[in-house]
């Protein structure tokens, strides 16, 4: 095992305390366990509620030194070395004589090598001690092992139910590349859970494990998950976003060929003009959950947080992928401001930092309304593959978006004018022309009326649209992207 062989060379280098930060517990005691039969080092374990006893010999319940400062007394006072394994001992490590205790010990390593090693879910090495420590990270298990480990939870559910499992083969390939990040006995509880469900692991299982390792490894909420992923059907015109998509989605998915995997677009344009149901899109053509970035939530008050925060969301991000991390209004999180003792050029370092490290198969996709307030650093190419504009819809466009709409509310638009429609609607975005639709029910339910054209020209008459309420501001906008910009239709 190769994290066996790597924590076995970390023993031999004499380092006097060692600090392992993770969930899985009985995986490490395991290892650490073998390690000591194969070295012949006795093995102890302690915690506070059992006290010090060994691991790899069976001597019956010792249960003895459960105050950590009588543990770390006895441990100093003895002859005999060996690996003490001091579980959630993080409570106890600001104590100032448990430190001075853990020093001695430590100091003393080179004539009786007694190697403390420290296991919890998070660990302050402290300061006194840092230079004698040496942190061991656990390897998350890769696809190869996560299929191994589904296919032997598939053959023990089989004994248990005295019945044949229904596996697809490619939902297997998919579910072991969905659980990568996730620790073993995770990936075991989550696959568990997908067979217990139905007793078969299919395609259909795939959106709720998504589901379920989010959950797991967001605790914290930084960044939100999005259910609804829309697909490109549901999207009118940016017929050269789509294409342009399309042309990288194999690429994404499997990299190779000597290319990058892409990295993720920008999409300006008028405020509700498709960019948030385009960015949905994205991930329902790559077929990949989609994580939403909130920047609001990631600011703090204390100095450091925030930019801890953000690298956190990141992390979630790599950690899910293959994923699209969308980024909404993303000039809100990183746009200049001198009244915030610089928290936002830090961000924004952190930011491009992180993007221009990605290889993780995170894409991102930044959507903005006010390209005055991006900084320069972020827009030139290199930080991102393009920046798409996505423009006031056409007319060809309308017409699709009052199909689409029509549809989705029963409304057969056959019924209806769509060529007087599209006409009357011009200047209008998307989401103008949904709420135009949407207003106009509501009349007809009222006065118990069904749908026709004239009623839905009404409320489009009696509607200004954001391009005559902003029109000096759109015009602006539209100048500024033409030749700087990429036209998403």
């Amino acid at each position: 095992m190769p994290e066996q062989n790597d924590l076995e060379l970390l023993l031999r280098s004499r380092t006097p305390i060692v600090v392992i930060e993770t969930l899985e517990e009985p995986r490490i005691v395991q290892l650490f366990t073998r390690i000591g039969l194969r070295l012949g080092e006795p093995v102890f374990s302690w915690t506070v509620t059992e006290g010090l006893q060994r691991t790899e010999v069976d001597f019956g319940r010792l249960g003895f030194n459960t105050d950590p400062g009588d543990l770390l007394r006895h441990i100093k006072a003895s002859a005999q070395s060996g690996l003490y394994l001091l579980l959630d001992f993080h409570p106890y490590s600001k104590d100032p004589l448990h430190v001075r205790l853990i020093k001695e010990i430590a100091q003393n390593h080179t004539e009786t090598p007694k190697t403390l090693i420290f296991i919890s879910c998070s660990f302050d090495i402290p300061l006194e001690v840092r230079h004698l420590s040496a942190r061991f990270e656990l390897k998350l298990p890769d696809r190869s092992a996560i299929k191994r480990l589904i296919l032997e939870e598939a053959k023990a559910w089989q004994a248990r139910a005295h019945k044949p499992i229904s596996t697809d083969p490619r939902a297997v390939e998919q579910l072991a590349s969905n659980l990568s990040g996730v620790t073993a006995s995770d990936a075991r509880r989550l696959v568990r859970a997908a067979i217990e469900d139905d007793g078969a692991i299919g395609h259909d299982d795939l959106p709720k494990v998504m589901k379920a390792k989010y959950d797991l490894i967001n605790q914290e909420g930084l960044i939100s998950f999005e259910y609804d992923t829309a697909r490109f059907s549901d999207l009118a015109g940016l017929e050269h976003l789509k294409t342009w998509l399309e042309s990288r989605r194999k690429l994404f998915h499997q990299g190779g060929g000597g290319l990058d995997r892409p990295k993720g677009i920008m999409l300006l344009g008028v405020q509700g003009g498709g960019k948030s149901l385009a960015a949905k899109a994205v991930a329902g053509s790559f077929g990949v959950p989609l994580l939403r970035l909130d920047f609001a939530t990631l600011y703090n008050k204390y100095i450091g947080e925030t930019e801890k925060n953000l690298r956190q969301a990141l992390a979630t991000a790599e950690t899910m992928a293959p994923c699209v991390l969308w980024m909404d209004e993303i000039e809100k999180g990183i746009a200049p401001d001198h009244s915030d003792d610089g928290v936002s050029q830090r961000i924004l370092g952190t930011l491009l930092t992180w993007m221009a490290e990605n290889k993780r198969g995170v894409f991102v996709v930044a959507t903005s309304n006010d390209i005055q307030r991006l900084p320069p650093e972020l827009i030139r190419k290199g930080r991102l593959d393009e920046i798409f504009f996505v423009d006031l819809p056409g007319e060809a466009s309308r017409r699709e978006i009052f199909n689409i709409h029509l549809r989705r509310r029963n409304q057969a638009p056959s019924r209806f004018d769509l060529e007087t429609l599209c006409q009357a609607s011009e200047g209008f975005t998307g989401a103008e022309i949904e709420q135009a639709i949407v207003s106009a029910l509501y009349g007809t339910h009222s006065r118990d009326e069904a749908l026709t054209t004239a009623h839905l020209l009404h409320e489009l008459e009696h509607t200004s649209p954001l391009s005559v309420v902003m029109a000096e501001k759109v015009s602006w906008l539209r100048a500024w992207a033409s030749g700087r910009t990429v036209a998403a239709g």
